[in-house]
């Protein structure tokens, strides 16, 4: 567990968490029966990306950082691993195909709201091992799921 704990690796995790979300919002965009909701998934997509760009660039700066000796701990590594097995895009090997197959918006727009709680909950965690230089970028990511999870209920909501 001790080589996956470098600040680095958690930003190359983030890359990946907003390039993945960006091809299942467009994968649910496709899929979409109503204008109304291929209009938001489009948006998330959009923001996804430009997320993947603020975290890539986050990485580029970052290089090879290690991590605060408080982070250390098996039990915490285990814990950031668990947010990472555990999200909803990296959990199912099967989310694709039923991104594919789904007919109901409801349920689209559920997965979505998983994804999102999610990688929320991954970019709190991730601000604490950043350098304080960083934290902004992250802070505003975190606003943004926040706004992406309410703007997914109010649809859902509407549903």
């Amino acid at each position: 567990m001790a080589s996956f704990f470098k600040a680095n690796e958690i930003a190359r995790t983030a890359v990946d968490i907003e390039r993945k979300g960006r091809a299942f919002y467009l994968c649910l965009e496709e899929n979409a029966r109503s204008d109304e909701t291929r209009k938001l998934f489009r948006f998330l997509a959009a923001e996804e990306g430009r997320h993947e760009g603020i975290f890539q660039a986050l990485l580029d700066r970052l290089g090879d950082i290690e991590l605060p000796a408080w982070a250390t701990g098996e039990e915490y590594g285990m814990y950031i691993q668990g947010l990472i097995e555990s999200h909803a895009l990296f959990s199912d090997p099967e989310a694709e195909s039923r991104m594919a197959a789904m007919a109901d918006e409801r349920e689209a727009i559920r997965m979505a709201m998983g994804f999102e709680k999610d990688t929320l909950l991954f970019f709190v965690e991730m601000e604490a091992f950043v350098p304080d230089r960083e934290k902004g970028a992250v802070r505003e990511c975190i606003k943004e799921e926040q706004l992406h999870l309410a703007r997914l209920q109010r649809m859902y909501s509407k549903l």
